[in-house]
């Protein structure tokens, strides 16, 4: 199966489902904004220990072994470190770190990488993936990440990477997030064609302890779903990558825009205290917002 940006483009009209309005809601004032220098930006992590963030550049088909994806390193405050820093990989999409080891998502694999020599130290496999798409990490280490389109999620633990849970009510996962012992997941929504959703998804939780999946408030459709970050107040900044907005989501599931960018294609952020830094992945730029 192939799935082309093109096909994504496509997908954009037509959105019927509505979003809630609310007061006090966090205020958002642009930082900075990087050149268009990246090549379909997907993801962005902060390194805490040597203050700096990396970019995931797909560049190319998402689902292409095609050896062209490379990752960025980006200072705090918008200025480039290093466009190419790692290169050798398919389409990198997220990314987790754990002690000096980036883990990125590479399609149907997940890749390591030792920071502090800057070079691919392991790959695992993972058999029955299509499309590894986002990566969190829980407190003893354990990698998460999901595979969008088998409705699955896989886990390394243990130097083992295996499916930890595959059901169809994940509806097709995208971003995920561990918080509170559970694993916070943002639905794309079942798709139908191309990544045309007839019902968008919502914010979903797993529990890490025996795996039940619930939905964060009544279900409500919220949108197609990509990045998921917590506001250290409870709520979460969720990203909808067709629509192109940034989403402040309550416990209950009640979703708020904060910003709808000029296109689609806002993908899996980064929270930083109180800056939150956007890739876009359709006009290769990176934004940061400060929270007021």
């Amino acid at each position: 199966m192939k799935i082309r940006l093109t096909t994504l483009l496509l997908c954009l009209a037509n959105l019927s489902y509505g979003l809630a309005t609310a007061d006090n809601l966090p205020i958002l004032q642009p930082a900075w904004q990087t050149d268009a220098i990246f090549e379909q930006p997907e993801s962005v992590v902060y390194d805490q220990q040597r203050k700096l963030l990396y970019v995931s550049n797909v560049n190319g088909q998402p689902t292409e072994a095609d050896g062209k994806g490379y990752l960025s390193q980006l200072a705090v405050d918008g200025s480039v470190i290093k466009q190419h820093w790692i290169d050798g990989l398919d389409a990198p999409k997220g990314m987790a770190i754990v002690g000096d080891t980036l883990y990125v998502a590479d399609i149907t694999q997940l890749v390591a990488i030792d920071i502090k020599s800057g070079k691919i130290s392991q790959r695992y496999p993972a058999a029955e993936a299509i499309f590894l798409n986002d990566i969190a990490a829980d407190a003893d280490g354990n990698i998460y990440v999901s595979d969008m389109m088998t409705d699955q999620i896989y886990r390394l633990s243990k130097g083992k990477f295996t499916s930890w849970i595959k059901d169809k009510a994940l509806a097709f996962p995208n971003g995920l997030l561990v918080e509170n012992n559970q694993l916070i997941v943002g639905s794309w929504g079942v798709i139908t064609e191309g990544f045309v959703t007839d019902i968008p998804g919502h914010l979903k939780t797993i529990s890490l302890n025996d795996k039940s999946i619930s939905s964060l408030g009544n279900g409500t459709p919220v949108g197609n779903l990509d990045g998921v970050e917590s506001d250290s107040n409870g709520n979460y900044y969720v990203t909808d990558w067709m629509r192109g907005t940034l989403l402040h989501i309550t416990p209950k599931g009640e979703a708020h825009t904060l910003i709808a960018f000029r296109q689609a294609g806002s993908a899996d952020h980064e929270v930083i205290d109180d800056l939150i830094i956007v890739p876009m992945m359709l006009d290769g730029t990176v934004l940061a917002y400060q929270v007021k």
